[in-house]
């Protein structure tokens, strides 16, 4: 590819609170740098600027979707690093992006590549609306026109032979690339930004971050499916219900392949792994567990998150026992469970018509559908 991302991952973030990196903190389930460079990926390669104590989680975040270059001690070191890490190779475009701005769009980071083909440079802006004061010791000293004045974003785009040119001949810090550009004496045009292209910076970001990861994502459709195999007993756990049959069924916890597959559906939802991800088998501390510590520990993820279970549909699959008597105790349940009226939860039953390992009588499986609203 002829384009490169910078994604600039170095900083320490402090003024936003929060005790680690805020570009490592989560925002809407997944860490704040994750959000911009799952957008701009399919624009080109990922380098990941980071600072060098930040490498394991920052491996573990991208998970090998972006290439890591350790930072410097300024912004534009952080940057220049990136940008000869790439040179050599056939990069045309660079587009450099701060990590702390999540909610950049595919369609912004066209714009601003597009801009290419006229200028050396390209970066978004939006105008300045409110008035604007000169502030000294907590008093008005004067007011400032406004006429002519941006507030600039990111990603910022140059040609790559530029730019690089123009951070070798740099010394001293800038507040984005654009002043190091400049300097340079490169033209850069000005593509209109985005407002909902802000920069995290306090700690009321991450709630207005999530606030507005709640407007664009109202509502999520998880599934699940899971299946346990038969073995000695006298019941079995369907749906936290306790049934009486011949036989058991074999698992690490209780076994309870209707509940875990709805667990399953919740975590799918959030794009939040399974359940093996948050309750290892290889811990012995969940073998024999009850069921209900991984749904409610779901549910409370979603919660945690902004959402409600809007309805639930689970399907037993099995010749028996006969879940028909059981199911409306089975729906009672799973509602007090993730915290819903139980005429939001269906459990309902089907054969496999004698085929398969259920048709067999070898095992039950299940299958889970949740759609998880934001109230």
């Amino acid at each position: 590819m002829d384009t490169a991302i910078i994604l600039v991952a170095a900083g320490r973030g402090s003024r936003a609170g929060g005790g680690v990196p805020k570009q490592w903190r989560p925002l809407g389930g997944m860490p704040l740098a994750l959000h911009s460079a799952r957008t701009l990926a399919p624009l080109g390669r990922l380098v990941a600027s980071v600072h060098p104590d930040d490498f394991a989680v920052a491996s573990g975040v991208f998970a090998g979707g972006a290439t890591l270059v350790a930072g410097g001690e300024t912004r534009a070191a952080s940057v220049r690093n990136a940008l000869e890490l790439l040179d050599g190779g056939d990069v045309q475009h660079v587009l450099i992006h701060d990590a702390a701005r999540p909610f950049v769009t595919l369609a912004l980071a066209q714009r601003v590549l597009a801009a290419l083909d006229r200028a050396p440079g390209a970066a978004p802006a939006v105008a300045v609306t409110d008035a604007l004061w000169r502030g000294e010791d907590g008093r008005v000293k004067a007011a400032v026109p406004r006429a002519g004045l941006l507030r600039a974003q990111t990603p910022q785009g140059f040609r790559f032979p530029d730019i690089l040119a123009a951070h070798r001949g740099f010394r001293g810090e800038a507040a984005d690339d654009v002043e190091i550009a400049l300097a340079a004496g490169l033209d850069v045009e000005i593509v209109d930004g985005e407002e909902s292209n802000f920069k995290v910076t306090f700690p009321e970001d991450f709630a207005r971050g999530e606030r507005q990861i709640g407007m664009s994502d109202g509502i999520r459709v998880g599934q699940g499916y899971d299946v346990h195999a038969f073995t000695q007993g006298d019941h079995v756990m369907l749906c936290g219900v306790r049934v009486p049959h011949d036989r058991g069924l074999l698992g690490h916890s209780d076994a309870d392949v209707g509940m875990h597959a709805l667990t399953d559906a919740i975590y799918g939802a959030l794009a939040d792994g399974d359940i093996g991800r948050h309750f290892p088998p290889s811990d012995m501390q969940w073998k024999g567990a009850p069921s209900e510590t991984f749904l409610a520990h779901a549910a409370g993820r979603a919660r945690d998150r902004g959402f409600r279970v809007g309805n639930a549909d689970v399907t037993i699959v099995c010749e028996r026992p006969k879940i028909g008597p059981h199911a409306t105790e089975m729906a009672r349940e799973l509602g007090r469970i993730i915290g819903v009226d139980p005429m939001r939860v269906s459990v309902k039953a089907t054969t496999s018509e004698g085929l398969g390992f259920t048709g067999r009588g070898e095992g039950i499986a299940a299958m889970a559908i949740v759609t998880l609203v934001r109230p």
